[in-house]
């Protein structure tokens, strides 16, 4: 039997709800299909770490981190007690320093799933954000910190290798789909770092004849996700943009709180990550009324990295089939369902 080690990485917030939700649906899969196994090693690393160390992770996380074949996190933050920028460090390492530049987010709408826009026409459409330099990169400081002259700057890092790598992933998995690619800039104003998305997406383009290009900027994209988004497949975008626009996915679909992701590291040198999209929502954290569907797809996603699609196959059927149910939906989309019902559903629904 295949075991493949999984590091368990709750976080904060509603961060440890999700995963216990999500390992309850991995482990029902395990045992109605056998043949492999995970096993799971958590680490209480967050708020209730820094309590203890005044740190919200150890020096030595990555190397802690690297031996294991995925690594499954909950959500960071908690910004009442902890700025965003401290509690996000070690979110923001494992991408980089482990090499996970395709961050892959799915958002689609279901049936039973009510959302905000007036056409009834599907939503499929998957958000490829480069993640590993663009806006993210730890690239400045502050000059005259606390006094009137002070001054931030952060340069965003835009390379050749970044966006060509980037754009070959998105354009592989356009090919795997509706073969339709949307690559998002702001080339118009910033005539150096979205240029150089522009070269490089032309130089690109005859490679895949097959797939059909678009090309928006951000301002303009944020209105047709809007207004037609039942029209886009794969986008692709820098860091920043790829951050924002998936968080609309969320929006148009019905909930943040349905949206799975993946960071992955393509080359498979490194672990890849697997989180949902929302974050820790300390707001609702311990009321049991979180929806778990965003970090149980990321479940899947990860099974289907680890080269176990029946698994996750049966993991999103079983998640749609759950969602048709109305008595099975959380309060963010609707309903009156608690964490622990619309897991027993999901549950329920694996057969």
């Amino acid at each position: 039997m295949k075991t493949h080690r999984i590091a368990l990485y709750p976080g904060d917030g509603i961060g440890t709800e999700v995963v216990d939700a999500t390992v309850t649906v991995l482990d029902a899969v395990q045992q109605k299909l056998g043949g492999f196994q995970l096993a799971y090693e958590r680490f209480d690393w967050g708020m209730a770490h820094y309590d203890k160390h005044g740190r919200v992770m150890p020096e030595d996380f990555l190397t802690t981190l690297k031996p294991f074949d995925a690594i499954f996190l909950g959500a960071v933050g908690w910004p009442a007690r902890l700025p965003d920028h401290v509690t996000l460090v070690p979110l923001i390492k494992m991408r980089q320093s482990f090499d996970l530049y395709a961050c892959v987010r799915p958002a689609r709408t279901f049936p039973g799933v009510p959302h905000p826009l007036r056409s009834d026409e599907p939503i499929d459409v998957v958000v490829v954000r480069e993640n590993s330099e663009g806006e993210y990169t730890d690239n400045g400081g502050f000059f005259s910190p606390g006094t009137p002259n002070e001054v931030a700057l952060q340069t965003a890092v835009h390379t050749r290798r970044g966006v060509e790598r980037i754009l070959r992933f998105a354009f592989a998995l356009a090919r795997k789909r509706r073969k339709k690619l949307t690559m998002i800039t702001k080339s118009n104003a910033q005539k150096y770092s979205y240029v150089l998305w522009d070269r490089v997406l032309v130089e690109l383009a005859p490679e895949f004849p097959d797939v059909a290009i678009d090309k928006l900027h951000i301002d303009a994209a944020t209105l047709e996700l809007v207004r037609r988004p039942h029209t886009f497949d794969v986008i692709v975008g820098s860091n920043l943009f790829g951050d924002i626009l998936s968080d609309l996915t969320g929006g148009v679909t019905g909930s943040l709180g349905l949206n799975p992701s993946a960071n992955l590291n393509p080359e498979r040198k490194f672990p890849s990550l697997f989180e949902p999209v929302h974050g820790s929502a300390p707001d609702i954290a311990g009321k049991g009324i979180a929806n778990p569907t965003g970090a149980i797809l990321s479940g899947a996603m990860m099974l289907e990295w680890l080269g176990e699609p029946k698994a996750a196959a049966m993991i999103r059927s079983a998640v749609e089939r759950a969602l048709a149910v109305g008595n099975s939906s959380t309060p963010d989309i609707g309903g009156k369902a608690n964490t622990q019902q619309i897991t027993e559903a999901i549950v329920k629904q694996l057969g």
